[in-house]
């Protein structure tokens, strides 16, 4: 989701700042299950894909204004239909948390 600006008096705690943590305790696999039953929470149940109306049921939850939720689905389209799919939406969660990505890299190299 949006990473949200910080400053001395923002204690707001981001939820993508728990993801290296989760990968050491639940694994690379149990990670992405993980990721994968956040998906289905959030998508739209008869286009199998997050869309803008899906995120906006849940925006209460997420605590992310419109734009956020627009910005959000910008950054993480890759094929330009205007919502999310399930590798999308993990992808996007991923380039959220670079700490994981770096160590992803690493692993590779």
């Amino acid at each position: 989701m949006a990473k949200r600006n910080r400053n001395e008096y923002d204690n707001d705690v981001v939820f993508e700042d728990y993801f290296p943590s989760m990968v050491e305790k639940l694994g690379a696999e149990g990670f992405v299950n993980e990721l994968c039953k956040g998906f289905c929470l959030l998508m739209d149940r008869e286009k199998g894909a997050i869309t803008f109306e899906s995120l906006k049921r849940n925006s209460s939850v997420l605590g992310l204004s419109d734009d956020e939720l627009r910005s959000m689905l910008r950054a993480g389209d890759l094929n330009g239909d205007g919502s999310l799919s399930q590798m999308e939406f993990c992808v996007l969660m991923f380039r959220l948390s670079p700490h994981l990505m770096n160590r992803a890299r690493m692993s590779i190299a």
